[in-house]
């Protein structure tokens, strides 16, 4: 297991020289320009950074937040010492992690986990322990449908399904084949969900779930070619998709068959990995706004980025998802009574209570609630490929189809839509 980082920046003479020069461009916390004293506040973190993919960059960003905020009055004055854990996509990994930051350390809260195996082990030991997990990269449906964990990304089912719907209602695709990992809760769930939707709207839809340990992504095209898809969505970490769209380019299938992919393709990198030949013909569904969006708060999270996190640190939806957990995290904590700060039952109510929090990051207000699943971000934006940069091709759009219809009428009730 890798070693825990401590992020916090506990004593005054631990802040850099270089994270001071940036102080006053990144707004953090209280934002006063004070360094944070006294009792550090507990807070866990745990990404996934192995074969299939590194979710790394969640985590990454809630510590820069974290270190920003600790350079600007802390939480109502305090630092917080956040504690991140690598579960190697390993579920007993995973295990140790959790039950390391949450009884041994004593956390008060999880936020900016990230991982395909995380939340399906360990959802049940945050909701025995009354802990909530303010999650930036959710990949399985325990994260969605647990009553102790709430993300601000979407994860790959609403981001398929989005990708889906544009298929049909912008390109033209009947027949759907979605290519995702054979990973439990993870491929069935979100492919089967695209499916789901097709056959909604009386069209067919299909899946092919590569196995993580050893893809072969040469039979895994040949199998959607031959399930009779028009259009085929990839929904695979990106550089197993970039391997996967090098297969279908090296045998010429980019103009006999529309493209759609899921969220992680939308990465800086991708348009230089992927070349001229998808340029027009790849489309991905965004689980939040453009990652060079103008908004207070992109342009603030890219400040945080560069003022406080490394250089070589992605720029990307999960980086923006760990930002904006780590944010209401702080904003939810700067509100409660002091005293109460260390009692993890009053911080796991205070953010059960949250209700109605807006960024310019997502399309849709977020909220958390008491209740058996958290999925407040199921709306998002398609970007298409195009002079070797991402375009926005559709604006924010609610997503169809029938996983869908229990949260909307829920979020109703709530008069959040």
């Amino acid at each position: 297991m890798k070693k825990t980082i401590l992020a916090s920046l506990v004593a005054v003479g631990a802040i850099s020289a270089t994270s001071g020069v940036y102080a006053s461009d990144a707004v953090c916390g209280l934002n006063n320009g004070q360094p944070a004293t006294g009792k550090p506040i507990k807070v866990g973190g745990i990404f996934g950074n192995a074969a299939p993919g590194d979710f790394s960059s969640a985590t990454d960003a809630a510590a820069a937040y974290f270190k920003c905020v600790n350079d600007n009055g802390g939480i109502q004055g305090r630092p917080i010492q956040y504690m991140v854990e690598n579960d190697q996509w390993n579920p007993e990994l995973a295990a140790q992690a959790a039950a390391k930051l949450v009884k041994d350390e004593n956390v008060v809260a999880m936020v900016g986990n990230a991982s395909f195996v995380e939340m399906s082990v360990n959802a049940p030991l945050y909701a025995q322990s009354n802990i909530m997990a303010m999650a930036s990269g959710c990949a399985a449906s325990e994260c969605f449908e647990s009553s102790n964990i709430v993300s601000t990304n979407q994860g790959p089912l609403p981001s398929s399904v989005g990708a889906a719907m544009y298929a049909v209602e912008e390109l033209g695709a009947t027949n759907v084949s979605c290519i995702g990992m054979a990973i439990p809760s993870v491929g069935n769930w979100s492919c089967g969900a695209a499916k789901d939707y097709m056959e909604s709207k009386g069209l067919s839809g299909s899946y092919v779930l590569l196995n993580p340990a050893s893809p072969d992504v040469n039979s895994a095209l040949l199998e959607a070619i031959s399930s009779g898809a028009d259009s085929i969505l990839v929904n695979l970490p990106a550089g197993l998709a970039i391997a996967f769209l090098g297969a279908a380019e090296e045998q010429g299938l980019a103009d006999g068959y529309t493209w759609t992919s899921s969220t992680p393709l939308y990465d800086a990198s991708v348009p230089g990995a992927l070349g001229e030949y998808w340029e027009g013909k790849m489309f991905i569904s965004a689980e939040l706004t453009t990652i060079d969006g103008d908004g207070a708060d992109n342009q603030n999270w890219l400040k945080v980025m560069d003022s406080y996190a490394n250089p070589q640190d992605p720029r990307d939806t999960f980086s923006q998802s760990g930002y904006l957990s780590a944010k209401y995290f702080v904003e939810t904590l700067n509100k409660m009574d002091p005293a109460k700060l260390d009692d993890r039952a009053a911080v796991t109510e205070a953010i059960q209570n949250i209700n109605g929090y807006t960024s310019d990051l997502t399309c849709g207000p977020y909220y958390v609630g008491k209740a058996d699943r958290h999925m407040p971000n199921h709306a998002g934006i398609m970007v298409g490929l195009k002079d070797g940069a991402f375009h926005v091709v559709r604006d924010c759009f609610e997503y169809e189809g029938p996983y869908f219809e229990p949260l909307k009428a829920a979020e109703k009730k709530l008069g959040l839509r």
